[in-house]
C-alpha cells in the first residue's frame, strides 16, 4: 500500500506540472494572438521568430516533463532560428514543420492538460477503498493506480503529439546534409591548397634546383669533368629529395601503407613516428573483413590529426589509440593525459576532424576539461 501511495503521489505531482503548463498556455495564446495581429500589420513582423522560439521552449519543457516521468526523451527536430536576416528567420518560422507540431500540441494540451481535476477526487476514495482492500482483504489496490494511469496517459498523448513528423525529420536531415556538404567542400579546398603548397614549397623547389644543377653540369662538362661529376651527384641527391617530397604528398592524399598493412598496421606505423609514446589497441582479428577504403582513410586522418595536436599542445609524453569494431560502425578513440582545454576554435585540426567525419555521416565527441585528459571518440558508419 505504501508503494502505491508513493507512486500515486508522484503521478499527482506530474499531473500538477502538466496542469500548470496548460494554465500557462492561456497566457501564451494571448501573446500568440497579439503576435499574429502585429505580424499581419507588418509592424511587428520581427516578433514572430521570437514567439516561435518561446513556443519551442514551452514544448521543450513538456518534453523534459515526459522524460522525467517515462525515462525516455522525446526527440525534437527544428530548423535553426537564432541567426540570419529577419526575412530568412520569418521564412524559417513559418515553414518549419516543428512549429506546426508544437502549436498542435499546445492547443491540444490545453484540453487534456487538466487531468489533475480527475486525479484529485480519486485520493480520498482511493485511501479509503484501497486501504480496506489492501489492509483487510489483502487484495491489490484498485483506485490509486488510476492516478498513475492518468499520468501515463498524459505522457502518451504528449509523446504522440510532440514527436517530430516524418517531414520534420526529413527537413532536419536535409539541413544536416547541406551543412555537411559545405564542410566537405571547405575541407576539400583546404586539402587542395595544402597539396599545392607542399608541391610548391617542396617538390617544385627541389626540381628547380635539380634543373639548375643539370644545366651547370652540362656547361662545365667539357672544361671541368670532375666538377661536372660533382654537380651530377648533387643533382642525383636533389632528385632523391624530390621523390621523398612526392611520397610525402602522396601519403597525405591516401597513405599507401593503408592498402599494404590495413588500418591497424598503418596506425601503429603512424604512432611510431608521432614523437609520443603511443599505445595502440584493437579488437580486429587478422582475417576479418576490412572497412571500406574511405572509412579507413578517415580513421587514419583522425588519428594523425589527433596525435599531431597532442604532440603540439597537450604537453603529455604519451597517448593511447583504440580501434574497435561495432555492428554498424568503426570506432576510434584517442586519449592523452595532457593539460586539456582543447577546443575547435583554437586550431583547424579538430575542425578538420569533424568535417572529415561528418562527410561520412559519422559522429565526433570531444571531452577535454582543464587539466586533462583529452579524449576524442569517433564513430564511422560501416557495414562489415
Amino acid at each position: 500500500m505504501r508503494k502505491t501511495v508513493g507512486q500515486a503521489a508522484r503521478a499527482t505531482v506530474q499531473l500538477a506540472k502538466a496542469a500548470a503548463l496548460a494554465s500557462g498556455s492561456i497566457l501564451f495564446i494571448t501573446v500568440l494572438l497579439f503576435t499574429a495581429t502585429v505580424t499581419l500589420a507588418v509592424v511587428g513582423a520581427g516578433v514572430l521568430p521570437e514567439t516561435v522560439l518561446l513556443v519551442r521552449r514551452i514544448a521543450g519543457a513538456k518534453r523534459n516533463q515526459v522524460a522525467t516521468w517515462t525515462g525516455r526523451q522525446i526527440p525534437e527536430a527544428y530548423l535553426p532560428l537564432d541567426e540570419g536576416l529577419l526575412r530568412e528567420r520569418l521564412r524559417t518560422a513559418l515553414h518549419d514543420p516543428g512549429t506546426t507540431t508544437d502549436l498542435r500540441w499546445m492547443i491540444t494540451h490545453y484540453a487534456y492538460g487538466w487531468l489533475l481535476i480527475l486525479a484529485l477526487p480519486l485520493w480520498p476514495a482511493g485511501l479509503v477503498l484501497d486501504g480496506v482492500r489492501c489492509g483487510l482483504l489483502s487484495r491489490e489496490p484498485l483506485v490509486l493506480p488510476l492516478i498513475t494511469r492518468l499520468a501515463d496517459l498524459d505522457a502518451k498523448w504528449s509523446t504522440a503529439l510532440l514527436k517530430p513528423s516524418p517531414k520534420a525529420r526529413l527537413t532536419e536531415r536535409v539541413e544536416v546534409l547541406t551543412a555537411t556538404r559545405a564542410g566537405l567542400v571547405a575541407a576539400h579546398e583546404a586539402e587542395l591548397r595544402r597539396i599545392e603548397q607542399d608541391l610548391q614549397d617542396g617538390t617544385q623547389a627541389r626540381l628547380l634546383s635539380l634543373s639548375m644543377h643539370l644545366g651547370l653540369a652540362k656547361r662545365t662538362y667539357e672544361r671541368d669533368p670532375h666538377g661536372a661529376r660533382k654537380l651530377l651527384g648533387d643533382a642525383q641527391d636533389q632528385a632523391e629529395d624530390a621523390l621523398t617530397e612526392l611520397r610525402h604528398v602522396v601519403r597525405g592524399i591516401h597513405p599507401p601503407i593503408l592498402t599494404d598493412r590495413g588500418l591497424a598496421g598503418a596506425v601503429r606505423a603512424l604512432a611510431a613516428t608521432s614523437g609520443l609514446d603511443v599505445t595502440v589497441t584493437t579488437n580486429e582479428a587478422e582475417h576479418e573483413p576490412r572497412a571500406p577504403a574511405a572509412v579507413e582513410a578517415a580513421a587514419y586522418f583522425v588519428v594523425s590529426e589527433a596525435l599531431t595536436n597532442a604532440a603540439k599542445h597537450s604537453g603529455s609524453p604519451s597517448a593511447s589509440v583504440q580501434l574497435g569494431r561495432a555492428t554498424t560502425e568503426l570506432r576510434v578513440s584517442i586519449r592523452d593525459e595532457g593539460r586539456g582545454g582543447a577546443k575547435e576554435g583554437t586550431g583547424s585540426g579538430l575542425l578538420g576532424i569533424r568535417r572529415r567525419v561528418a562527410a561520412l555521416d559519422g559522429t565526433v565527441h570531444l571531452a577535454s576539461p582543464a587539466g586533462g585528459p583529452t579524449v576524442i571518440d569517433v564513430g564511422l558508419p560501416c557495414e562489415w
